[in-house]
């Protein structure tokens, strides 16, 4: 029975807690938290809210674990550094590229960033298949109806039981010309698709050193590594020393971390013509290397990449939940392609448009049949006011009415 368990467990974290799913790019809590914030029109129009009141309701609606971990996620959300396009717009300390924490959540408070209504405006249009909450009392949407491909665009991180994905972040201008070009031509593979897509592009900047054919092999194997480096540029010099200036660090690399590993460099004296590191950024990233004036920055730089953190490697793996066929609700892990991730995204697309316009004909249709019912009503407006006034109610009239329409028909 404890295998039993044990297998459930990791089948959970697998499908309900740690991969993402292809077609919105989230994992479930952090749908939970867009669609509660969206019910409680904290749009992107609206006033900021307290974040506790938001992690309150996620968990006693949808979400039934520990209000720390919720607040963890919602706090990533709104970080610029963390996600290429920040889904939630936070107002107060989100915490910082030097790995501060966000304040308490009783001081933090949040609103639906612009771009999440993109992700959320079409659902009250029967486009997304909905299932019940943990205790059955409310229904929450089973994916978000995302009208831009988060999943490549904000990326993801998570370690599931027996298997991990890390999708790196991607420009949206590039991603959507690459699904408009699938549309035209659905043909392309994931290598001609790289024409269009790049490659990654970090909230934090840096400098991709792979080259296109290696870029070109990681989307199509759907995994790989990302040699990413920090930029850097010359700075003013003096008779006795010049500067460098560390002017974008690493995805994910915190840097307080960063200079401190680069000041036991200076302090071990393990490079002499480096003299003196420190951090000069205000909302942009500048670390101020102080050098001897003889010195040979490249030299220099080469060594920092290669003994901290100045340089690191981002192991790509685009693992993911698909829809199973059979029942949209469970979905399965598959490391994927590029070429595939797009395609399950319009196919999602085409889904989502075509549930839309038919909730819209609906919608026109029960309008119509009133229109209609007016029309008939005006024809015999004398005939409906004498049987009104004769009547001896609403439901009385009504049922007269009917009773009348019925017989004219059949006569």
């Amino acid at each position: 029975s404890s295998d039993v368990c044990s297998s459930d467990l990791a089948l959970s974290v697998i499908t309900s807690r740690a991969l993402p799913d292809v077609r919105d790019g989230l994992k479930p809590v952090q749908r939970r938290i867009l669609y509660t914030m969206w019910e409680q029109h904290l749009t992107a129009d609206a006033k900021h809210r307290k974040c506790a009141k938001v992690v309150g309701d996620v968990m006693g609606s949808y979400h039934p674990h520990g209000d720390s971990a919720l607040y963890e996620t919602l706090v990533r959300m709104a970080q610029p550094f963390s996600l290429r396009y920040p889904l939630i717009d936070g107002s107060g300390n989100f915490g910082s590229l030097d790995g501060d924490g966000a304040a308490a959540m009783r001081y933090t408070e949040c609103r639906l960033a612009r771009i999440s209504d993109e992700m959320l405006s079409e659902i009250e249009q029967r486009t997304v298949p909905f299932r019940p909450n943990y205790d059955g009392t409310k229904f929450e949407p089973v994916v978000l109806p995302a009208r831009i491909p988060n999943l490549l665009v904000n990326g993801t991180t998570g370690i599931a039981v027996g298997m991990a994905t890390n999708i790196p972040p991607h420009n949206l201008g590039e991603v959507c010309t690459a699904l408009v070009k699938l549309l035209d031509n659905p043909d392309l593979s994931s290598v001609q698709l790289c024409r269009y897509v790049k490659g990654p592009d970090f909230p934090t900047g840096g400098q991709v050193l792979n080259s296109p054919d290696e870029l070109k092999e990681i989307y199509r194997t759907g995994s790989g590594t990302i040699r990413l480096r920090a930029t850097w540029e010359e700075g003013p010099s003096t008779r006795s020393a010049q500067t460098i200036y560390v002017t974008s660090i690493p995805y994910a690399v915190n840097k307080s971390t960063l200079v401190e590993r680069i000041a036991d460099v200076v302090l071990s004296r393990k490079l002499p013509p480096l003299v003196d590191v420190k951090d000069v950024s205000t909302d942009d990233v500048r670390i101020a290397l102080e050098l001897k004036k003889d010195a040979d920055e490249k030299m220099i730089m080469a060594y920092l990449f290669k003994h901290t953190p100045l340089q690191i490697n981002f192991a790509v793996n685009l693992t993911c939940l698909i829809p199973v066929e059979q029942n949209a609700e469970v979905g399965r892990p598959e490391r994927l392609d590029l070429k595939q991730i797009l395609w399950h995204f319009l196919h999602f697309r085409l889904e989502v448009v075509t549930r839309r316009l038919e909730h819209e004909l609906a919608a026109l249709n029960t309008r119509i049949h009133i229109l209609l019912g007016f029309e008939k009503v005006f024809d015999a407006l004398d005939d409906i006011i004498r049987i009104i006034r004769a009547s001896d109610g609403k439901a009385d009239s009504a049922q007269t009415i009917i009773d009348r329409k019925s017989t004219r028909l059949n006569s």
